[in-house]
């Protein structure tokens, strides 16, 4: 009974996050014959709207699953991104997957700026003399 117990919390768990995926649904819009109202009532508010540019509205899910302890990591992923023209008529509806994920991973703890970089004494002293400079107008 304990091996039992110790596997059961060795389970990994999945978690979806975002849109639920429906495929009958998602493949139902149509270019040219749907609309902002008719997507909206198929498939629900988007998951995010683009700010600049044509109008599209994107779909978003993911599938994680992580083991007790450890980082979760993506077991699918995927953007529907249904694009409107200015009459508000669907133009494309495009699905992507996971392989147009970027990953990064950031480079220490600090991040490079470019410039010289300069010394304590320097951060303290530097400014000494500055006042009334150029650029700064002149004493009145």
């Amino acid at each position: 009974m304990a091996v039992g117990v110790g596997l059961a919390g060795c389970s990994s768990i999945r978690e979806q996050r975002g849109y639920r995926v429906d495929p009958v649904l998602q493949t139902s819009i149509q270019p040219g014959v749907d609309n902002q109202q008719s997507v909206a009532g198929t498939l629900g508010r988007p998951s995010y709207v683009s700010e600049y540019g044509d109008q599209t509205w994107y779909y978003i899910t993911s599938v994680t699953a992580r083991k007790p302890f450890v980082r979760p990591s993506i077991q699918s992923h995927s953007v529907l991104a249904v694009s409107f023209d200015e009459a508000g008529n669907v133009a494309a509806a495009d699905i992507t997957g996971i392989n147009n994920v970027a990953r990064i991973s950031p480079d220490g703890a600090e991040t490079p700026t470019l410039g010289r970089e300069r010394g304590f004494l320097e951060d303290l002293f530097g400014n000494i003399g500055q006042v009334g400079s150029a650029g700064m107008g002149a004493p009145q």
